[in-house]
């Protein structure tokens, strides 16, 4: 399956994307409440909560998933010597597609272990390995991009950061380029909810109001 290419961004978005955004709303990992909106840790509101850990729960879903990565990794970061999930949800895709390929994984904590071996990295890490890190969905960008400095402290070169989904957030987009570590997807913004709309999840009218809060979701509901 080929990959859409969006070099101005440094990001791409899966051929697949259309039928995994189906396959997120279905299951409901994925919610559109443009009225009655979710509110973050961050404590911005928001009128999407995506819950990518329900993929989980779903077979199918999770196959799909994986496809995913597998065809995306293998096209943009082929050779790659080390799959690494962030704990905890990246952690059962970057297993599943280790596995797939035959390439070892790692995992990296949210922060180093305060007993034992004091270790934040778990798995295959070392000086000159090169991994990608998997992240179930980037909003902010920061578990992903803490888990690739805390790989390059381990001496490993970082190819890319891979997620399920992303807000496409400008935040985010700027820990990548000052952490020049391309950040990669397989469901964009647009994508999800224009199909959203498509699929009847949300209504037309609230289009617009989507994209205006993507671009400034710190005000949002103020």
């Amino acid at each position: 399956m080929s990959v859409k290419h969006d070099l101005t961004q440094r990001t791409f978005e899966w051929a697949g994307a259309e039928r995994l955004a189906r396959s997120l709303l279905q299951i409901r990992a994925v919610e559109i409440y443009p009225e009655n909106p979710f509110t973050w840790s961050s404590g911005w509101k928001s009128p999407i909560y995506c819950d990518n850990r329900m993929i989980l729960g779903y077979p199918l879903c999770f196959d799909q998933v994986e496809r995913g990565f597998i065809d995306a990794i293998s096209q943009m970061t082929p050779g790659v010597d080390v799959i690494a999930g962030t704990a905890t949800a990246g952690i059962p895709h970057a297993a599943a597609v280790a596995r797939a390929l035959k390439i070892p994984m790692a995992y990296v904590r949210g922060s180093a272990k305060g007993h034992g071996k004091q270790k934040q990295v778990e798995g295959r890490a070392g000086e000159g390995l090169s991994a990608v890190v998997i992240e179930d969905t980037l909003s902010t960008g920061r578990s992903a991009f803490e888990a690739v400095e805390a790989l390059r402290a381990e001496g490993m070169n970082i190819l890319a950061v891979f997620s399920i989904f992303s807000y496409d957030f400008a935040v985010c987009r700027e820990k990548a380029e000052a952490a020049e570590v391309p950040a990669y997807r397989l469901l964009g913004f647009e994508t999800l909810i224009s199909t959203a709309v498509a699929e009847s999840y949300v209504d037309e009218s609230y289009l617009q109001v989507l994209k205006n809060w993507r671009l400034h979701p710190e005000n949002y509901g103020m």
